[in-house]
């Protein structure tokens, strides 16, 4: 019996490239649109104190963050610890909307495992921060985070 072959093998098709740029360029457009660089702007000093035992929070979509410290602005806003929620100065009577407001964007399933987290400025008196506390206890939000950086804390090694 005789085999029959064919001349030449297979070949494997060449693939069109042509529609490789567009693809790589709405790909680029689609993460530079959803992309979220920064989501405020500080308006105060926020030197964060440093710790040994921190943990990372899990979920960053159920933090809300309350800042405190110094103006960086000193010569418009004086030296005095100041409240920043989100991209303005606030007051402690502004907490409760602030809270209120945080809650109403996150699904009521998710309410409970709302946490706020304080980045507070290392030089800051404890006296605002205490007030900013009363006042989540007046809202019930209880779950409360200080922000820190890692690093060895003076005076325990």
């Amino acid at each position: 019996m005789a085999r029959f072959r064919k001349e030449g093998g297979k070949k494997t098709p060449k693939i069109n490239t042509a529609s490789l740029p567009d693809i790589i360029f709405m790909l680029l457009f689609f993460f530079m649109v959803t992309t979220v660089m920064r989501e405020t702007t500080l308006f105060v000093r926020t030197s964060l104190p440093s710790a040994t035992e921190i943990q990372q929070l899990e979920r960053r979509s159920l933090v809300s963050f309350i800042y405190i410290g110094p103006p960086l602005q000193s010569q418009v806003f004086g030296t005095e610890p100041r409240i920043q929620l989100y991209d303005a100065f606030a007051s402690v009577d502004d907490i409760a909307s602030f809270i209120e407001s945080e809650r109403q964007a996150t699904a009521e399933a998710e309410r409970p495992l709302m946490t706020t987290s304080l980045k507070v400025d290392r030089g800051t008196r404890m006296g605002i921060v205490t007030d900013v506390k009363q006042e989540l206890r007046m809202v019930n939000a209880l779950r409360v985070n200080y922000s820190t950086t890692r690093g060895e804390v003076a005076g325990i090694r």
